[in-house]
């Protein structure tokens, strides 16, 4: 056989960490037994329960609808995601008339109730995070019903607007966006640092997130291919994305169809590492990795 018609067989590899997280399983699984439980009940969800095209799908043929907007009136259950919400929608979505059933993650509860204890300290919240994504946007609701002392920032290049109000300010306190970049806290920590003589910060970072991140970074580093498999809408996908294509070749998908786009890369790595979402349901990761394995 000629040197140039060999082929190493591929290595697919599939991190530990990847797909539904804590939070996302409860929240999926409990809708689903809320609809069993309650078939004649309307049972709506405000906004999309999670960001995976496939589950919420799977989620309106069992007839749970996701609400783009709240009505003025409405009937049965509306689920609050676990994304949270403000206190001004929770009252809403009670005067609606529908009863409320709050999903909101165990993890983005705790960044909620940390945010309002930093606000009631008198401390000039920053809230590390994207200011359009639905947790960010619940975290600085929350916060502003004590202080309007508060910003949202993804890097220190937006804080630097705010240098001057942050200086006058004694204390600082930070949280984070659940589903952020590590590094991204580390250069708003860096930047804020000289700034004030108090910086308290709370690196509310999920478990999830850290291990998801950590662990994947370690395979990029050994690996000629990644792929993540997840939503573009889902913040802790393109983040995942983002580091690891700093590292190595990296291609973001949401299901196994796209990696027709991406043969000739498949075709010259000889291992391939696949991490995912933590939205990212089981049966979408399986295919993908079926889908490797029928390339070799």
């Amino acid at each position: 056989m000629k040197e140039d018609n060999y082929k190493l067989p591929k290595e697919i590899r599939l991190a530990k960490f990847a797909g539904f997280c804590y939070g996302v399983k409860r929240a999926v699984e409990t809708v689903k037994k809320l609809k069993a439980e309650n078939p004649e009940r309307n049972i709506c969800v405000l906004g999309e329960l999670i960001h995976n095209t496939q589950v919420i799908e799977e989620l309106n043929s069992l007839g749970i609808k996701s609400l783009s907007e709240l009505p003025e009136k409405g009937s049965g259950i509306c689920v609050v995601r676990s994304h949270g919400e403000s206190p001004e929608i929770f009252e809403r979505i009670q005067k609606a008339g529908f009863e409320v059933f709050d999903l909101t993650c165990p993890d983005v509860k705790k960044v909620q109730q940390k945010a309002i204890e930093l606000a009631q300290e008198d401390y000039y919240l920053v809230i590390v995070g994207k200011s359009n994504h639905p947790e960010v946007i619940a975290i600085n609701a929350n916060a502003r019903q004590f202080s309007n002392k508060v910003v949202v920032a993804d890097s220190a290049e937006q804080l630097k607007h705010f240098e001057q109000e942050l200086k006058k300010h004694k204390k600082i306190g930070v949280v984070v966006q659940t589903t952020q970049m590590i590094s991204t806290l580390n250069e708003i920590i860096t930047y804020l640092t000289p700034l004030v003589k108090e910086l308290h910060i709370a690196n509310t970072i999920c478990q999830s997130t850290s291990m998801r991140q950590s662990e994947a970074v370690e395979l990029a580093k050994d690996s000629d291919l990644m792929i993540v498999a997840g939503s573009k809408k889902s913040a802790n996908t393109t983040h995942l994305a983002e580091i690891l294509k700093n590292i190595t070749t990296t291609i973001h998908i949401e299901t196994e169809k796209e990696l027709d786009n991406y043969k000739d890369l498949i075709k010259k790595a000889n291992r391939i590492s696949v991490t995912a979402g933590a939205s990212t349901p089981d049966n979408v990761i399986n295919k993908v990795i079926e889908k490797l394995q029928d390339c070799q």
